[in-house]
């Protein structure tokens, strides 16, 4: 009898697949109220270099962390109009505290342009006030009607940006430093997923926000992740809150502003857009654990071996883990790690030792050959280039290959529909043609210029709509 696989396939069912190695690889469960999580020590270990990564980039563009109240007066949100409209369904708000009724409800943080607005408004006097530039590291409530883990949760973990500029080419430029240099540095070289950067529609923009920028990865199944967004605020939320600054020239003016996001939702999109049916695949500029040493049996020489290598790879900047556990089968621990996706095992049993090798095992490239002991120090961070390499690789490979260039709406959704994404001008498209699409619960990703690049504006010449299925 052929053995059960310990994942779902993917090309069985690929949402089955995602979250059975959620389960069997410990990083989440559900949380005991509908929507909510509870992150497992390796997901939070994958969170936490992702803030670490994040927040190095953030801080180099010059913002600082700073921490704001979870509850918002309910009276916030209604000062912007269109903000309050967009985010109304989702709200979590509370009625009574301490017992009693509260004299205003509040509102359970679902983003914070509101109240960071309020405290700008007292900050900001001056010209020499600008650019403010402030990050938050912090977790927000969206009353989630779909949920699944790390996709779309009731409460998830986040950073969130907001900045006030004194002049709109200087917000707008900002915004777009986040998006490239931020988010998309980032999401390539670290996540090693290839991201498509755009602009969203009207339809899909921010509420609030008079521009949205995006970053959309194409994940196993051909649907698309949006995986962070940078918005121009203009001056709505100033308007609203009196962001106000006396300029050089002695006059009031309203601030220019933007916020910009991304949350653990990058979590699946690394496991959707890397693992396969053997389990995860961590990035290695990413991996908290780069290589795992571990012991086949338990031998004195070979357990003193196996911690020897761990300090060894450990001086040579490798992230270690040295798994000496030899009471629980070599098998099953081998089947664990290649679950967590860590990117090497190095595997010394007695006939290593012997030999004065140990079996390199690499979970990216696949395939498992004997290495010298004397040379794994200097061959392993050749071997995690390679494959981070071969992981952004692969990632752009899907992209391109399942996406066409279509010329009518029908075409357009039946590319989506085949599991895949098409590109038809916007020109063709239009608002009237999006409408369509999403009857069909297809969207437009974002828009994106002729070449390649960011459209300065949703309706600049020859601009592309990318189209598809979206989580």
């Amino acid at each position: 009898m052929a053995k059960a696989p310990v994942l779902t396939p993917q090309a069985e069912d690929f949402p089955r697949w995602y979250q059975d190695l959620i389960n069997k690889a410990e990083l989440a469960d559900n949380g005991p109220v509908r929507g909510t999580m509870v992150i497992r020590p390796y997901g939070y270990g994958l969170w936490e270099r992702m803030q670490q990564e994040m927040d190095a980039r953030i801080k180099a563009a010059g913002a600082s962390n700073a921490y704001f109240p979870l509850f918002i007066p309910q009276s916030y949100l209604t000062r912007e109009a269109e903000h309050v409209e967009g985010f109304a369904p989702e709200l979590a708000v509370v009625t009574h505290g301490g017992g009693k009724e509260l004299e205003e409800p509040v509102v359970v943080r679902p983003t914070s342009e509101t109240i960071i607005n309020d405290y700008f408004s007292k900050w900001v006097q001056s010209y020499r006030d600008l650019p403010l530039l402030i990050n938050q590291w912090a977790n927000v409530v969206r009353w989630e009607m779909r949920p699944r883990v790390f996709l779309r949760t009731t409460e998830f973990l986040w950073q969130e940006g907001h900045t006030a500029h004194a002049t709109y080419e200087d917000a707008r430029d900002y915004a777009a430093h986040i998006h490239r240099n931020v988010y998309a540095d980032f999401m390539e070289n670290v996540l090693a997923i290839d991201v498509v950067l755009g602009r969203k529609t009207p339809r899909e923009r921010f509420a609030g926000a008079v521009n949205t920028l995006t970053l959309e990865g194409m994940m196993g199944d051909g649907k698309a992740l949006q995986m962070g967004t940078s918005h121009e605020l203009g001056t709505n939320f100033s308007k609203a809150f009196n962001t106000t600054y006396l300029s050089k020239e002695g006059r009031q003016e309203l601030a220019w502003q933007t916020s910009w996001g991304s949350s653990t939702r990058m979590v699946g999109g690394l496991i959707m857009s890397h693992g396969d049916d053997a389990g995860l695949r961590v990035p290695p500029h990413l991996a908290p654990v780069q290589a795992v040493v571990l012991a086949v049996k338990g031998d004195d020489a070979v357990l003193a071996k196996v911690r020897e290598i761990g300090e060894r790879l450990t001086a040579a900047g490798v992230r270690v883990q040295v798994d000496d556990r030899t009471d629980t089968p070599f098998g099953r621990r081998a089947v664990d790690w290649e679950l967590k996706g860590v990117p090497v095992r190095i595997e010394v049993g007695p006939r290593d030792l012997e030999a004065g090798t140990a079996m390199l095992a690499r979970r990216i490239a696949g395939g498992k050959e004997p290495v010298r002991i004397e040379s794994l120090a200097e061959l392993l961070p050749k071997v995690l280039e390679e494959d981070q390499a071969l992981l952004l690789k692969q990632s752009r490979d899907r992209r391109e290959a399942r996406t066409s260039d279509v010329s009518t709406v029908a075409e357009a959704a039946e590319a989506a529909n085949a599991g895949g994404w098409a590109r038809i001008p916007w020109a063709t498209l239009g608002q009237e043609g999006e409408a369509v699409l999403a009857e069909q619960a297809v969207s437009v990703r974002c828009l994106i210029a002729e070449d390649g690049s960011v459209p300065e504006s949703d309706d600049e010449p020859g601009a592309v709509a990318v189209v598809g299925r979206a989580y």
